[in-house]
């Protein structure tokens, strides 16, 4: 139990003592009471808004009841001063040997420090990436991968379990242009000479699918119609394509459990059940579109559609989920699709790039009704990554047709580095990534400013044992009010770790470690202009052991929150 738990169970014991006390009626909902730093650090160390929320409930005054509340926080061993504040704010300041415990504790619980079992029992599923297969990944994907990995590895630590998974979208009629694609460059590989026209892929990725083709088939597929030869030429481009872009999400470390086919759906008649389920609750009805809005299009006809009725959910207009030649919707295939991973999953969370905005509404509103509203569903909104390099939009690789690679970009800056830049704004914020800024040894840099911190805890372990000073037991009390400040940071990842996966926001993670490295730098830079103020002294020992303990619990906060965003902690920078 860290300390935030900790606390929140002290308000928890002494809210029911109230409760026993008659000044409490029982039964109130505590969910929303928290316990966080407050805003301002010389309000206290702790703040709790547990009068605020429970008052107007209780029929009672909020300043009364902290009065109250207050009046038994008081009397724990670790409050060394409690205030209320405002309407019925409650600030409490702890004891140094309070922070000194809780200092201990990090490294006693090691990796699992943070972890939490807030999500026992739930399942989530969170899919993300599924990219079209029809080429490589590029930088237009990078963002969202790693957005929904560091997400899953975040829930996991706090307690659930995951499903990574990953839509093909392998029905669509982009995956007949990718086999018309194929079948050129098959003419190709026999000694054709061709041109690739406007609207297929010009990518030399799809070279040695179609040299494998060639080397299999000979020229039996040259001349024959599309009809003899597209379904495996798809069959096979997919294949080679999902290899492909396996490879590349593994060079971020990225690995899904499930991999969902949107042509074995459909085979496997999953729409049909969907709509069965809808209709059977009235949520699904045959009916005509309104014309569109604005200047209605001379070949526009009103045609009877099935239509979910989306608007029972909050959008705007229902939703055809079939196309007038009888073929399902993109709607349609998604709804049922969601319908599956709600099977095995309490709840669902999907990645989208910002340009599905539009259709989050519909899809949401789907879920609610397949569900009966019992799955939590969130989007998560990624916005592009605008490609520089010093300040200059990077050129696009003839390689891959028009885009740049993720490979590419791995290869170069390394894996650590586009994982952790991903993170370092919110989602749905636009990102530029510059390669020349992204390596750059500066504290503007926070890929490098996290990194350094823990590679200067790793140094600082070397140099402490050269000088003969062994570690073991630490007199913590020789820490002082600066360095339990830095403890004070220190123990709030546990609740970071809490807020972020409540959130659905991974970002958070990296936030937080680059401003704990940057007080961990401060603290350290203190010793250039005095040395008594270092965290080696040789002559003292006592005070070293004690330094030493604290930067060794700062570093394994470090690890263990970059291990949750998928980024190693290097014991020393290159």
């Amino acid at each position: 139990m860290t300390l935030y738990t900790r606390f929140a169970a002290h308000i928890d014991a002494a809210l029911d003592t109230l409760v026993a006390a008659g000044t409490l009626p029982g039964g109130l909902d505590r969910r929303n009471v928290t316990v966080e730093p407050p805003r301002d650090a010389s309000h206290g160390d702790l703040a709790t808004n547990a009068a605020m929320v429970l008052a107007k409930p209780a029929g009672t005054n909020p300043r009364v009841l902290a009065e109250a509340l207050a009046a038994e926080l008081g009397r724990l061993d670790d409050v060394a001063q409690v205030a209320v504040a405002g309407p019925g704010f409650i600030n409490l300041t702890l004891t140094d040997d309070a922070w000194r415990g809780e200092l201990s504790a990090i490294p006693a619980a090691g990796a699992d420090y943070g972890r939490s079992a807030r999500g026992e029992g739930v399942t989530v599923n969170i899919e993300y990436v599924s990219a079209n297969p029809t080429g490589p990944m590029h930088m237009g994907h990078c963002r969202g991968a790693v957005v929904g990995d560091a997400l899953a590895s975040l829930l996991e630590f706090a307690g659930h379990k995951v499903i990574r998974e990953y839509y093909v979208n392998d029905a669509g009629g982009q995956v007949d242009v990718l086999a018309r694609s194929v079948h050129l460059r098959y003419r190709e590989a026999l000694g054709e000479t061709v041109t690739i026209p406007e609207g297929l892929y010009p990518g030399d990725y799809l070279v040695p699918v179609a040299s494998e083709l060639a080397a299999e088939f000979g020229d039996r597929f040259v001349a024959a119609p599309e009809a003899e030869w597209l379904a495996t030429f798809r069959t096979r481009a997919v294949a080679a394509m999902m290899a492909m872009i396996r490879e590349d999400l593994a060079l971020l470390g990225i690995h899904h459990d499930v991999f969902s086919s949107e042509a074995e759906l459909q085979a496997a008649g999953k729409p049909e059940a969907a709509e069965a389920e809808l209709r059977a609750r009235g949520l699904v009805y045959d009916g005509v579109l309104d014309a569109p809005k604005g200047e209605t299009p001379e070949d526009w006809e009103p045609v009877e559609l099935p239509l979910f009725r989306s608007t029972a959910y909050g959008d705007d207009q229902d939703r055809p989920i079939k196309k007038s030649n009888g073929q399902w919707t993109y709607f349609g295939a998604d709804l049922a699709y969601h319908f599956q991973k709600a099977q095995s999953a309490d709840q669902l969370i999907d990645i989208w790039g910002a340009d599905h905005a539009g259709t989050v509404k519909r899809i949401v509103a789907a879920v609610a009704a397949l569900t009966e509203a019992k799955t939590r569903f969130d989007v998560k909104l990624v916005q592009m990554v605008r490609l520089l390099r010093g300040g200059e939009p990077v050129k696009m690789s003839k390689r891959a047709g028009n885009f740049v690679t993720l490979a590419d970009v791995v290869r170069e800056v390394g894996r650590d580095v586009v994982r952790f830049t991903m993170l370092t704004r919110r989602a749905d914020a636009q990102m530029d990534f510059d390669f020349a800024k992204v390596v750059e040894a500066s504290k503007d840099n926070p890929v490098f400013y996290v990194q350094y911190a823990h590679a200067r805890i790793a140094s600082l372990h070397r140099r402490a044992s050269e000088a003969g000073i062994a570690e073991g037991e630490a007199d913590l009390s020789r820490l002082d009010t600066e360095e339990l400040a830095l403890v004070k940071l220190a123990a709030q990842f546990p609740r970071i770790v809490e807020t972020a996966a409540a959130a659905r926001e991974p970002h958070r993670i990296a936030f937080y470690l680059y401003d704990l490295a940057a007080a961990f730098h401060a603290l350290w830079n203190v010793g250039n202009d005095r040395p008594d103020r270092r965290f080696l002294v040789v002559e003292d020992a006592e005070a070293t052991r004690a330094r030493l303990f604290l930067a060794s619990a700062i570093g394994q906060i470090v690890r263990n929150g970059l291990a949750i965003m998928g980024v190693e902690a290097v014991s020393e920078m290159k």
